[in-house]
C-alpha cells in the first residue's frame, strides 16, 4: 500500500434509513398551551400569524391549518408543526380555537 491508497469517497455506506423501519408520526411534546403569535423576522416585514404547540399528529395538522386558512381567508403553510396565516389574525385564530377546545395564548409582540 502506497502513501495515495487511503480511501476517499465510497458510496457502500452513509446516512441511509434502513427500509424495515416504518415511519410513525410523532406528537411534539407539548404543555397544553397552544401559542400564537405574530412574526416578521425573516420575511422581508411581511407579517404572518403563527400558531404552535397544538398536540395532535400531522395529519389532523393539516385539517387545523387548512380550515384556519380558510378561516381567515389568506394563504399560509405548516412548517416543522408550525402553523403559518399570512397577515395578523390572530384574534380570529384565537378565538376559533378556544370554540375547539383548546387553551390559547398569544405570545410575542
Amino acid at each position: 500500500m502506497g502513501r495515495n491508497s487511503r480511501l476517499v469517497y465510497s458510496t457502500e455506506t452513509g446516512r441511509i434509513q434502513p427500509q424495515n423501519e416504518a415511519r410513525v408520526p410523532v406528537v411534539p411534546a407539548a404543555d397544553g398551551i397552544v401559542r400564537i403569535r405574530r412574526e416578521t423576522k425573516g420575511r422581508k416585514g411581511k407579517g404572518v400569524t403563527t400558531v404552535s404547540g397544538i398536540p395532535v399528529n400531522p395529519d389532523e395538522l393539516k385539517v387545523i391549518a387548512k380550515s384556519l386558512k380558510k378561516l381567515c381567508g389568506s394563504g399560509g403553510s405548516l412548517k416543522h408543526g408550525v402553523i403559518e396565516i399570512q397577515g395578523d389574525h390572530r384574534d380570529r385564530v384565537k378565538g376559533e380555537l378556544e370554540k375547539q377546545g383548546y387553551t390559547v395564548k398569544l405570545s410575542g409582540g
